[in-house]
């Protein structure tokens, strides 16, 4: 995979829906660094909750089954929504942030050269 590709979300969109929101219910006061990053660990902590204590076959159904895997999309939502919202609000180009991380963790991390038939 070519990390300059493409967008792997269109964030550019997301920031502009999240800023708009935020903008309408005038919570732009509340939402420093701080508060976000709080509020984002808040949502983290969620996401955690719905596996803790399952062993990995157990978390894997808890994604998928009906009965749960609504409440795990949910969460993966609200963790993105605030991560977006502190990277628009300390002005971090998130696309530009994942696409030189990538790069760097293909550099720290190569795959094994595995040599083809």
């Amino acid at each position: 995979m070519n990390p300059t590709a493409c967008s792997l979300v269109d964030v550019t969109r997301l920031v502009r829906e999240l800023d708009a929101f935020a903008d309408a219910r005038d919570w732009h006061r509340h939402h420093s660094p701080k508060n976000l990053a709080m509020a984002l660990t808040g949502e983290v902590g969620e996401l955690v909750e719905l596996f803790q204590w399952q062993s990995e076959a157990e978390s894997y159904d808890t994604a998928r089954h009906p009965a749960t895997a609504r409440a795990v999309r949910d969460e993966l939502a609200d963790v993105l929504i605030y991560l977006v919202r502190l990277a628009s609000v300390l002005e971090v180009d998130l696309d530009e942030a994942v696409r030189t991380k990538l790069v760097a963790n293909a550099r720290k991390y190569p795959a094994p050269q595995v040599p083809r038939p």
